[in-house]
């Protein structure tokens, strides 16, 4: 007698297909998921990561002689000449480093105040 219930209550509904129709069917699917994670990714990983791509892009673009620069090494210095893409940076008095443009981190050599913007 119990497990006759049991039996009842595991069989599938007396209407035929498992799958529920129409507008339930189309927001359980397994799309809505992905559109909804895609979502989150975009808005909390990849747009911020693009920002702040392009404000670096600026600033690499927008240095000039005389700026303090921060390396990707933590070498703080100031450029003296700019030859394309090539910067020469003083580190100390008579002492120049020529770096690529692209391995300044940071500008005004300040890196705690830009933190704070």
């Amino acid at each position: 007698m119990f497990f006759d219930s049991i039996a009842y209550a595991m069989a599938p509904p007396a209407g035929g297909g498992g799958e529920a129709g129409g507008l339930g069917g189309i927001l359980g699917g397994p799309l809505p998921m992905l559109v909804l994670m895609f979502a989150i990714f975009y808005f909390l990983l990849i747009r911020p990561q693009q920002k702040k791509q392009k404000q670096h892009k600026a600033m690499l673009n927008a240095l000039s002689k005389g700026d303090k620069v921060w390396t990707n090494g933590g070498i703080l210095g100031r450029i003296v000449d700019i030859d394309g893409d090539n910067l020469t940076i003083e580190i100390a008095d008579g002492v120049n480093v020529v770096i690529k443009r692209g391995f300044v981190a940071d500008k005004d050599g300040n890196p705690a105040a830009d933190a704070k913007k």
